[in-house]
């Protein structure tokens, strides 16, 4: 049988580890624009919170169940001086898909952006008329 020394120091490491651990976790993550649909007779009306991004920096593709939505948020210039800088804010792309829960004209939609808010109007497609079709029934020669 083998001995070891015990090192008081090796559970202390492992505590440090941990806690470390804790910490790097807190770091925000890719954040995705929260939203709000809102529904009428005629349209859908889809608000998103993007503060911080340039009109520019977003792109907004439609089709008729869904909205996708990807934009840019640009960090300014950070001057270190006295020391460490911590920013929770998050910079860089993000990509959001929101499906809708009834088809839409995608030719008609309207967007306008103004205090970081992006408002989108998304008017409902019309129902389709129930189609009746004569079906012939042919009988085959005898």
């Amino acid at each position: 049988m083998m001995l070891t020394r015990y090192n008081p120091w090796q559970e202390l490491n492992a505590l440090q580890r941990q806690m470390n651990g804790l910490f790097e976790s807190s770091q925000p993550t890719e954040k995705a624009p929260v939203a709000e649909l809102q529904e009428t007779e005629q349209a859908f009306m889809l608000k998103l919170e993007l503060p911080g991004v340039e009109a520019k920096d977003v792109d907004i593709q439609v089709a008729e169940k869904a909205v996708s939505i990807s934009a840019e948020r640009k960090s300014g210039t950070k001057t270190e001086t006295d020391g460490k800088v911590r920013s929770e804010f998050y910079y860089g792309k993000f990509q959001r898909v929101i499906p809708l829960p009834a088809r839409i004209q995608n030719t008609d939609v309207k967007a306008e952006y103004k205090d970081g808010i992006l408002n989108l109007t998304l008017p409902k497609a019309e129902a389709e008329k129930n189609k009746v079709v004569k079906v012939n029934l042919e009988q085959p020669a005898a």
